[in-house]
């Protein structure tokens, strides 16, 4: 017993010290250290991407993470990343990469979540609305006013309480109808699908002011459709015309044969659509305004399915299907929804969840005093547009310190407060109020952009993303100035490159030629029977082609041996060919000169002369760069490197 113990111990020890460490330098740059966990990361990642061979080879693959790093190491000397041009681009694409590490994933899955199954499902609502202004506080009158009406509504039923309350200026009581997820304001979407069917709410507020809401149904969502329409309106200035019969006119010559489309651009009263057929804009159950038009979209099965005339409150209609998209699975929208849910309000639910934790992470201290100060100071004529901080304000006060390392002070939150200030222009807040709003908003904005500031340093993740773009676009910018505009404006080195190297630049045996080609072979030998008949290949296109039926198609150019349009055991003479079975298609080609393998000039072999040349460039260069900074490789972490990858 106490020698296996001994020997799982020996393993463990083995098995830690053969493990790569976080702070293990696998090389150095000059001064400049280069992490091994790096170098492992890139491998890694990199490994299922290479084409070569040889690059799966860990030296090989060190060695250009070394050329790497030499460039990047040039690019730093030559203060590229202080260009403004680069500091532009890079600053963009942080901003970019940094939304994706400043949610709350548990909370923002759960949202996503709940969205899908609110928008694969409809709730059918009618509600009551007090309007109050969004910063008012002193409610309670509303809230008992609405809490009136909701016993109304329980005991004498909505539509006679919507008849005796709405006013349209400071009470609206509105039939809804159906609606999904992303159709109304997060709050009164919540409400609606979570208050069982054929119950009236307890009040609750939105930015509107106080609501009570009765559901009357919920349903799967009926999914999208697309329609073209045809409308015969109600309202006819011609006095001779009576929309059913006029509709049934209509509907007659459809079934005559004649199409929706042109039938729509000539009768349809829906101007904005008759222009396009009657195509209608997609549209999911429950968006437009009336149900017996979508009940009938929805019923149609099949594109290019046409109803029977029926009726709306706007006139008669003729509907043709187009595209009917049901509800499509989770994983296939989830993306969509994602980014729905983090242009919606509902971030903000993700932004405070995420703030709740970094709350405690950065131990956040707020000084209560600088809110009481800011509570003096504020006077009515922010109302105005007109308040500015006081002068002897003590502008570098601590309002806020966030993980004992930044303070953000009186002045910070002043500045908040001017900027803010035109949203209460003509607004009857009180002033207390705005404080207490704004301040609350300001502690979330300074504690998620010292989030954002430091999640480098915290995210590794992150950095290691960052510092790749940061490494690669630098690199990018080196390489411009010094291989590929050299080699591409370098037009005498380019010459005595291509004079040195002419042997590399030669023509494979080669064809001038025509190839006929057709997906039948009865086809082609009627086309080879024609060529051997001396018919030209123009009169053979224009007599078997038309307009509808296309049968042969012809390509013209010189084609080198081994070009993909050639068959593999294609006979280079002059004259007609046999017929050849290529690419799932027949060709006959008509070979009008041979052209014998030879030397191509500079112009012929430009791009790959030009492509050889840079590859010259780099080499000597990178060789100047190994010259310039001193690099020096550890080898006992080399090893373990290696240990790791292979295992």
């Amino acid at each position: 017993m106490k020698l296996i113990i001994t020997t799982v111990f020996l393993c463990f020890a083995l098995m830690s010290h053969s493990q790569v460490k976080k702070d293990d330098v696998l090389f150095t740059v000059d001064d400049t250290p280069v992490k091994a966990t790096d170098f492992i990361r890139v491998y890694n990642k990199n490994l299922d991407l290479v084409k070569d061979e040889s690059q799966k080879d860990i030296d090989a693959y060190l060695e250009l993470f070394v050329s790497y790093q030499l460039k990047v190491k040039e690019a730093r000397r030559l203060e590229l990343d202080k260009d403004a041009k680069y500091i532009r681009e890079f600053n963009n694409y942080k901003k970019q990469l940094t939304k994706n590490y400043m949610s709350d994933n548990k909370v923002t899955d759960a949202l996503v979540e709940e969205a899908y199954e609110r928008t694969t499902n409809d709730v059918k609502v009618s509600h009551i609305l007090v309007r109050i202004d969004e910063s008012e506080t002193d409610t309670l009158a509303v809230y008992n006013q609405l809490l009136q009406l909701r016993d109304r509504v329980i005991n004498e039923g909505y539509a006679n309480v919507q008849k005796s309350v709405h006013n349209g200026k400071t009470i609206f009581a509105e039939d809804l109808g159906y609606f999904g997820g992303f159709k109304m304001v997060y709050p009164f979407e919540s409400v609606a699908f979570n208050t069982p069917v054929g119950e009236v709410s307890m009040p609750f507020r939105t930015r509107f002011g106080y609501h009570i809401l009765k559901v009357f149904d919920k349903r799967q969502a009926l999914g999208e459709v697309t329609v073209a329409h045809i409308m015969v309106s109600n309202k006819q200035k011609d006095s001779t015309v009576v929309p059913e019969t006029r509709v049934r006119q209509i509907y007659k010559k459809l079934e005559q044969g004649e199409t929706f489309e042109a039938l729509a651009k000539q009768f349809s009263d829906d101007k904005s659509s008759a222009n396009k057929g009657g195509t209608l804009s997609p549209f999911v159950g429950g968006q437009l305004g009336s149900k017996a038009f979508e009940d009938v979209a929805f019923s149609l099965e099949q594109p290019g399915d046409v109803s029977t005339p029926f009726e709306t409150d706007y006139g008669w209609h003729i509907v043709k299907l187009i595209r009917k998209k049901g509800i499509q699975p989770f994983e296939d929208v989830k993306a969509e929804l994602e980014n729905r849910v983090k242009r919606d309000s509902r971030s903000k639910l993700i932004n405070s969840a995420m703030v709740k934790k970094l709350m405690t992470k950065y131990n956040v201290k707020q000084h209560s005093e600088g809110l009481d100060y800011f509570k003096t100071i504020i006077t009515e004529a922010y109302l105005n547009q007109a308040w500015k901080a006081p002068e002897d304000m003590n502008a570098k006060q601590p309002l806020i310190t966030i993980d004992g390392r930044k303070d953000v002070v009186y002045q910070d939150f002043a500045n908040h407060l001017l900027k803010s200030q035109r949203q209460y222009y003509n607004r009857k807040v009180e002033l207390n109020t705005i404080i207490d709003t704004e301040y609350k908003t300001f502690l979330e904005n300074e504690v998620l952009k010292f989030r954002e500031d430091n999640l480098e340093f915290e995210n590794e993740d992150f950095a290691f993303v960052l510092k790749e773009y940061r490494d690669g676009l630098l690199l990018f910018d080196l390489m411009e100035k010094e291989v590929w505009n050299a080699a591409s404006k370098d037009s005498v080195g380019l010459e005595e490159y291509y004079n040195a190297h002419k042997s590399d630049y030669l023509w494979d045996d080669r064809v001038e030629a025509v190839i006929m080609s057709s997906a039948s072979h009865a086809v082609i030998e009627k086309v080879k029977n024609e060529l051997s008949k001396g018919v030209s290949e123009e009169d053979i296109l224009s007599d078997m082609n038309t307009k509808d039926d296309l049968k042969v198609i012809s390509t013209s150019d010189v084609f080198e041996k081994g070009h993909r349009a050639l068959p593999e055991n294609f006979q280079f003479k002059e004259g007609v060919s046999e017929i050849y079975k290529h690419n799932d298609a027949f060709h006959v080609i008509i070979v009008n000169a041979v052209l014998p393998a030879g030397q191509k000039t500079l112009e012929e072999s430009r791009g790959k002369v030009v492509s050889d040349y840079q590859n010259h460039i780099e080499e000597n260069w990178v060789k100047s760069l190994h010259e310039r900074f001193k690099v020096k490789i550890n080898d006992s972490v080399l090893k373990r490197v290696k240990k790791q990858i292979l295992n």
